[in-house]
């Protein structure tokens, strides 16, 4: 089951697809749709199926994002949550080779590999919830346990060079 928590700034993106998808992005493929209707016969149509499907794409993710924005429910920052790490915290880790990690705690909405976003749900993040800087993880994986080191804990990005760095 997927948590409802997101942070404020995937919300953000969530709404602005949405407002894409509906606003701009349907008009643009049900403009189509019309067009290739009017070229004739649909059973032989590839432009009228191609836009059909994608109409139905559209509004697939339109009810989707309807229904996650009513459930989901923005984490903000507390000033108690500073020194450890909870919802939203940037950590930097080191594995037990030495090699420094940079990840953020998120919902699954927000998820992406490039950023080191990883999602709450996840053993990583199961893991470090409620640890301090200076704390040894373990963290079960299906190949063993994996040992991590956390240096740093902020509610603040890392600079744009480290967080990037793996």
């Amino acid at each position: 089951m997927k948590s409802p928590l997101i942070t404020l700034e995937g919300k953000q993106s969530l709404e602005e697809e949405l407002h894409y998808l509906w606003r701009t992005k349907r008009p643009q493929v049900t403009q189509a749709v019309s067009e290739a209707a009017a070229l004739g016969d649909r059973s032989e149509n590839a432009e009228y199926k191609e836009a059909k499907r994608e109409l139905r794409s559209i509004d697939r993710r339109v009810r989707y994002l309807r229904k996650r924005l009513d459930a989901i429910k923005v984490v903000e920052y507390s000033p108690e949550q500073e020194g450890k790490v909870f919802f939203g915290a940037w950590i930097e880790l080191e594995s037990d080779t030495g090699k420094v990690y940079y990840f953020r705690i998120v919902g699954t909405d927000e998820i992406d590999v490039k950023k080191g976003y990883i999602t709450i749900d996840s053993p990583m993040a199961r893991a470090l919830i409620g640890k301090q800087v200076d704390d040894e993880v373990i963290v079960k994986a299906p190949s063993g346990d994996k040992y991590w080191l956390i240096n740093k804990i902020q509610y603040q990005p890392f600079s744009i060079e480290k967080q990037y760095e793996k």
